[in-house]
């Protein structure tokens, strides 16, 4: 299979077409024999990729005091936890905050407020916040964070995440990809039995099928 995963990110990148920003690089599966309405057989993953994603991931946290100058000198967008109400207030303004960040951490005392007025826009993207205990400095979180992609796939046969980005090398993003295929593969009870096609491609490119035997 690393054969074939290697020349279908060898053909994505060859006919990406030619754009202003780099685009990311995607593999998508399609699984089968599967019930995916028992959430204990549903995926969801957090994948560490070895070669990061390729770009920065942007990171905001609801954090006031000391763990707000910690999260400041990590490079995190510092969001007043007293503003939370009001941004569940406004719906439009939240869901930009949301749009505008990968992930979201907060100290925990304040995570039962951003459920109530968050939660809705927050939960359903797959943004709610991790708590980040006294003890942890959340640059730490933010470090991992950089080079973390998610694959989830809720209740659908086909599911996507993200691996990499054109400005990384042929062999960082192979090595990326089999570490997404891989950690899919072990999630599910007969492997590739239970998969139906797989594709790789850039955001705007077409998409390279990879054959499935099984």
């Amino acid at each position: 299979m690393e054969d074939k995963i290697t020349a279908a990110i060898k053909g994505a990148i060859e006919n990406a077409p030619a754009r202003k920003f780099v685009e990311a690089v995607d593999i998508s599966f399609t699984i089968k024999d599967i019930d995916l309405k028992n959430p204990n057989n549903r995926i969801q993953e957090e994948i560490r990729l070895p070669h990061g994603r390729g770009k920065v991931i942007k990171i905001a946290m609801f954090a006031a005091a000391d763990a707000a100058k910690k999260a400041k000198a990590a490079g995190i967008h510092v969001i007043d936890p007293t503003e939370i109400e009001e941004l569940g207030k406004n719906k439009g303004t939240a869901k930009k905050l949301a749009n505008s960040f990968d992930f979201f951490l907060a100290e925990v005392p304040h995570m039962g407020l951003i459920g109530r007025y968050l939660g809705v826009v927050l939960g359903p993207r797959g943004k709610m916040p991790r708590p980040v205990p006294p003890v942890i400095d959340p640059a730490v979180i933010a470090t991992g964070l950089q080079s973390t992609t998610i694959i989830k796939s809720r209740d659908r046969v086909t599911f996507q995440a993200s691996f990499g980005t054109l400005g990384q090398t042929e062999e960082e993003l192979i090595s990326n990809c089999l570490e997404v295929y891989n950690r899919v593969l072990s999630k599910l009870e007969r492997g590739l039995g239970n998969v139906r096609s797989i594709f790789i491609k850039t955001s705007m490119g077409p998409a390279q099928r990879i054959e499935v035997i099984n």
